[in-house]
């Protein structure tokens, strides 16, 4: 057990602070996204109007999914550069372009999903509508249906475009850490000796062997100094 506690939250620690920031991150995001989204409620036309009818279907889209679209833009760029230079620290590992448009093409599926459940929700006929009350239409305040089912959607999508953001969108810092554990060791290079200082002492070992011919050539120069001085 204690293993298996270690594993998974000491060996992957990292992974949990990743999450614990996109959590954050994410946080801000749902406050920028329902910020949006109320105001667009606020200045334009209620969310249930019809905006057109979908062809060959007996399915409207309405002012809900218009609103709900804009709040996710300008949320997803909100997220993006939070997650770039904070949770995932990727700025200075790949372009901006290179991960944004994965980040926005997993959250255009996070928002695609979100939009099925907000639909859901909303809809009478469905098993997972918000019954009123608490929920109503024409509250404007905690009970309005159409901004819980916007808040459950957001909930319900964030763990999965963590996932898909980590693995995907900032991979180019998982592919350096890689990189970086694997790399071969730098090899130590022996000093290397100025050749005018290899003719000194070949010179010096020259004239050592001339003078004492019963020396071993193989003797330090300089030992015989040693030797006179030791005998003074």
């Amino acid at each position: 057990m204690k293993r298996a506690a270690r594993y998974v939250f000491v060996r992957h620690r990292h992974n949990w602070i990743q999450l614990i920031r996109f959590g954050l991150v994410g946080g801000s995001g749902v406050v920028v996204n329902n910020i949006i989204f109320v105001l667009a409620n606020k200045i334009w036309s209620h969310p249930n109007d019809v905006v057109f009818a979908i062809p060959f279907t007996d399915f409207n889209v309405r002012w809900q999914l218009i609103y709900s679209t804009l709040a996710f833009l300008i949320a997803n760029l909100w997220n993006f550069m939070l997650n770039r230079h904070w949770t995932f620290n990727s700025a200075k590992h790949a372009s901006w372009l290179r991960e944004y448009w994965p980040f926005l093409l997993v959250g255009f599926g996070a928002q695609l999903v979100t939009m099925l459940i907000e639909t859901l929700m909303i809809n009478p006929t469905s098993p997972l509508y918000l019954p009123g009350p608490p929920f109503t239409e024409g509250s404007t305040g905690l009970t309005n249906r159409y901004y819980w089912a916007h808040l459950i959607a957001i909930l319900i999508t964030v763990p999965i475009t963590f996932v898909l953001n980590k693995l995907w969108t900032f991979s180019a810092v998982r592919g350096r850490k890689r990189h970086d554990e694997h790399a071969p060791p730098v090899p130590m290079v022996a000093p290397v000796v100025a050749p005018e200082v290899e003719d000194e002492a070949e010179e010096a070992l020259a004239e050592q062997a001339a003078a004492h011919p019963d020396r071993r050539h193989s003797e330090p120069v300089g030992a015989h100094h040693d030797d006179e001085s030791s005998r003074r």
